[in-house]
């Protein structure tokens, strides 16, 4: 019986101390909800439109972008982040989805939108002086009424890779 009492208090330990770690994770899990990965606010006739987005922040992730995707959900999206402010060309070899290409420049300034990218083409796309372009589902721009001139900030990722 003094076996069986010492492996209960052992048993007792180790939920305690499964219990704890349980609660410390959900304890963190709003701020971790809060945060929601990386995201791009446009503010566009007083109102701001969030866009959860995957980073294309290498050359081999430019490269792919959303190609091979069979859909992309209304309020996602794909940030490609450039180390300069250029003319930067896009095209939609290997694209399955028509897309919206808003090209931002360093300030924040959108200066070109390309509307409705049509899929499974090599003509290049470029909207103007950029170093962030945000490419989301085909009719999100218009639908949210987003123009050249408005404004875009990203958030939750480090003010270097911007």
């Amino acid at each position: 019986m003094h076996g069986n009492s010492r492996t209960s208090m052992v048993d007792i330990a180790r939920r305690g101390a499964a219990s704890v770690l349980v609660l410390l994770a959900l304890a963190s899990a709003p701020a971790c909800a809060a945060s929601g990965g990386p995201r791009a606010i446009l503010e566009s006739g007083g109102k701001s439109h969030v866009v959860q987005v995957e980073l294309a922040d290498t050359p081999a992730k430019r490269e792919r972008g959303l190609m091979f995707r069979k859909e992309l959900a209304d309020g996602r999206g794909m940030l490609f982040l450039f180390d300069e402010e250029g003319e930067h060309s896009f095209w939609m070899k290997d694209t399955l989805i028509p897309l919206d290409l808003i090209f931002v420049d360093s300030s924040g300034r959108v200066t070109g939108i390309v509307a409705r990218a049509r899929p499974l083409t090599l003509e290049p796309r470029i909207g103007g002086p950029s170093r962030t372009v945000l490419e989301v589902p085909g009719g999100w721009a218009e639908a949210h009424g987003v123009r050249v001139g408005d404004r875009m900030r990203v958030e939750g990722i480090p003010e270097a890779r911007q």
